[in-house]
């Protein structure tokens, strides 16, 4: 990795773990999606960031693009909902998750892929998650960014209207539900500037990818 994390003045108060939900900000979107955005939510994010970059098994992966096999822009790893996560801190990360949400989502969120962005350089190109009931089904994806911001983008499937940006990272959240996976995409850009790490953590219900 070319950039180093620059932690975060806000990261140095109070236990690990996460914060009440009582400032967090619901967008509605076009086709009865949403999403919720919580900044700072994870309290000790940047000390969480430094654990997971040491203990979780990255790998790299190449998937079949067209006519060609491509390197995968970021370093991933993925946790069944029959597998322990790498660190108590994101179970107790998803228990809460499960209390606040378990009224509107009616199932806990059982598994967890992580992504590690290393430079500007790593990305994700426009996607809905759509494997499996995403793709016929409203649900919710919670992501926990921790490390360096970066730019979360989401525009609607088939263009013609506003792509929204939210800069997570530092223990931030970001929650899409609704048909968000179906009606709207998400992406992380390339950048040319200088930036460091940042690991996504993705909370999923069963049968959602």
């Amino acid at each position: 990795m070319n950039g180093s994390l620059q932690g975060s003045l806000l990261d140095l108060t109070s236990e690990p773990g996460p914060r009440p939900f009582d400032e967090m900000r619901r967008v509605e979107l076009t086709h009865d999606a949403w999403v919720d955005f919580l900044p700072g939510w994870y309290s000790g994010a940047d000390d969480l960031f430094t654990k997971l970059l040491k203990v979780v098994p990255w790998r790299a992966e190449r998937r079949k693009m067209y006519d060609r096999v491509v390197d995968v822009p970021r370093l991933l790893c993925f946790y069944a909902e029959d597998e322990d996560l790498p660190d108590p801190l994101l179970t107790q990360a998803r228990d809460a998750l499960d209390e606040h949400y378990q009224t509107e989502l009616k199932e806990r969120f059982v598994t967890a892929g992580l992504c590690l962005y290393r430079d500007g350089r790593d990305s994700v190109a426009w996607h809905g998650d759509t494997i499996g009931r995403g793709s016929s089904e409203d649900t919710m994806v919670a992501i926990l960014s921790l490390g360096t911001p970066r730019p979360l983008l989401l525009r609607p499937v088939g263009g013609g209207g506003q792509t929204l940006r939210y800069d997570v990272g530092h223990g931030d959240l970001l929650v899409m539900g609704g048909s968000c996976q179906r009606t709207w995409q998400h992406s992380i850009p390339k950048s040319a500037r200088p930036t460091g790490p940042r690991i996504s953590v993705q909370f999923r219900p069963q049968g959602v990818r």
